[in-house]
């Protein structure tokens, strides 16, 4: 067995069918992929508002707690911080998947820390754990067209157009997050540098 610390994944967005294909919904969607690749099925948990999917990465690999929130995007950390308690994970080890206004469609960046940009999922996390300083995958999902409103945008479906791009990021964010956990943060940077990756934060 591999002596790597449990990694709490944590995909960003709403549940129920309503929400399911929204822009702000990434995160669930990326959550789902990994589900997929373990083998794995998310189930309720007891201990927290959130459907929670307990796998290795491999055999005898790496430890990790795939997260989705019930309680809607703007308690997010609600929903983690019992559920990081409960198996010993320290904010360094948790890793938040989430949409990105501020990078283009069809673009993925990686970072440690920082500021939340305005993302309520974000800023509910980083009450809850008491730092800012945990990983996060940041998918693109560009600036909302004309005067629309950015949360308007967010709770919309992507375009017919968009959607076999959006498959092929949700893989590649889910890279990404294997990358992180099995090749820890600074490796999983220069891998993903070809996608505009951002520097770790000091």
């Amino acid at each position: 067995m591999t002596d790597t610390p449990t990694t709490i994944v944590v995909g960003l967005g709403n549940p129920g069918p309503k929400y399911a294909a929204n822009r702000h919904n990434v995160g669930f969607m990326v959550a789902d992929a990994l589900a997929r690749r373990v083998g794995g099925r998310f189930a309720v948990a007891r201990k927290a508002r959130a459907e929670v999917c307990e796998a290795r990465l491999g055999v005898g690999g790496p430890r990790v707690i795939l997260v989705k929130p019930l309680t809607f995007m703007n308690l997010s950390g609600e929903a983690v911080g019992p559920l990081a308690q409960y198996f010993g994970v320290a904010p360094e080890s948790v890793i938040a998947v989430h949409d990105e206004l501020d990078i283009p469609f069809g673009q993925l960046r990686i970072k440690r820390g920082g500021g939340e940009g305005g993302h309520n999922g974000l800023r509910s996390l980083s009450k809850v754990l008491g730092t800012k300083d945990y990983a996060r995958v940041r998918f693109g999902v560009g600036r909302p067209p004309g005067r629309q409103e950015a949360a308007d945008y967010v709770l919309k479906d992507f375009a017919k157009a968009e959607r076999p791009e959006v498959e092929l990021n949700v893989e590649l964010a889910a890279d990404a997050v294997e990358a992180i956990i099995e090749k820890g943060f600074v490796m999983a940077q220069n891998q993903f540098n070809v996608r505009g990756v951002e520097p770790e934060a000091p």
